[in-house]
């Protein structure tokens, strides 16, 4: 199979992961994908989450808004439902309520705020003076070239081919890391053409905002959640959308963490084209638990 296939079919699989299936009125069921991490990857359900409120949503509408909390680690091997409660259709604004569901119980929530298009005072934070992404290696070079280091168990995973490429700019070494101040770059985008679908961005955006958010606050502690004493995982994830954005064009993701305590860590974002324009984005709290022997 040559790597332009691959490159077709991983993100083939992504865009249907996302997709979802209608079971009932306002209720689908998705697909989970095993990432290695043991758990569902926060960023798919993210991702299904706003794929389901966004297929109930009216079509003049765009997400402008969402806040969602993860209440218990998904499983990868079962598919996840997805009710979703219609809680208003104003004049400007929708609001949608979604609950992810596995074996009985809720693993996330989330609601969501549609806005229709509106003109109005711009004015947005200055871009990081960051070089542009020919200047980096991807995430998966990069885990290529420490493959050896990595457990057999999740190295396949681990050094496959991805629908995301990403490339950081200020990297660690996730085997031997120094204490850096709280901030990390990434650029990313899809690795192929995508159709001209606004929701169908928007809800991958939310899928790839959860790459390395939390991690950015071990940063300043030299530590990294490859440690086996490490307990890392996302809390809640809000994000904010204002200008349109392409995913298979380049974003340069700049991640910083205010703030870190009771083995927590909050994280920030803000997420650019490559022209400068701020387009959306996050805010993060996620569990930063060190066990020590």
């Amino acid at each position: 199979m040559s790597d332009l296939t691959c490159t077709h079919q991983v993100l083939d699989e992504l865009l249907d992961l996302l997709k979802l299936e209608a079971i009932e009125e306002n209720i689908f069921r998705g697909k989970s994908q095993d990432l290695g991490f043991g758990n569902i990857f926060g960023g798919q359900v993210l991702g299904q989450a706003l794929s389901a409120a966004c297929q109930t949503a009216p079509i003049d509408r765009s997400v402008h808004s969402l806040h969602g909390y993860f209440m218990r680690p998904g499983d990868p091997k079962r598919p996840i439902v997805y009710q979703v409660d219609c809680i208003r259709d104003g004049k400007s604004f929708t609001t949608r309520r979604v609950m992810a569901i596995q074996k009985g119980h809720a693993i996330f929530s989330m609601e969501a705020s549609f806005q229709v298009q509106e003109s109005g005072f711009e004015h947005q934070a200055s871009p990081p003076e960051v070089p542009g992404p020919e200047n980096f290696a991807s995430e998966l070079e990069r885990a290529r070239q420490f493959s050896h280091k990595i457990p057999s168990s999740i190295r396949a995973k681990l050094t496959c081919d991805r629908p995301i490429e990403i490339r950081p700019v200020n990297p660690i070494n996730p085997f031997k890391p120094e204490k850096l101040p709280p901030v990390r770059y990434s650029w990313f985008k899809a690795v192929d053409k995508l159709p001209d679908d606004i929701s169908l961005h928007r809800y991958l955006l939310a899928y790839a905002s959860d790459f390395g958010l939390v991690a950015t606050s071990l940063y300043p502690h030299g530590h990294t959640f490859w440690e086996p004493q490490m307990q890392v995982a996302s809390l809640d994830h809000a994000m904010w959308f204002y200008r349109e954005f392409r995913m298979d064009d380049w974003l340069l993701y700049k991640m910083e963490s205010p703030c870190a305590g009771n083995a927590r860590g909050l994280n920030h974002g803000y997420i650019y084209t490559r022209e400068g324009q701020l387009v959306a984005l996050t805010a993060q709290e996620g569990l930063i638990r060190y066990k020590r022997d």
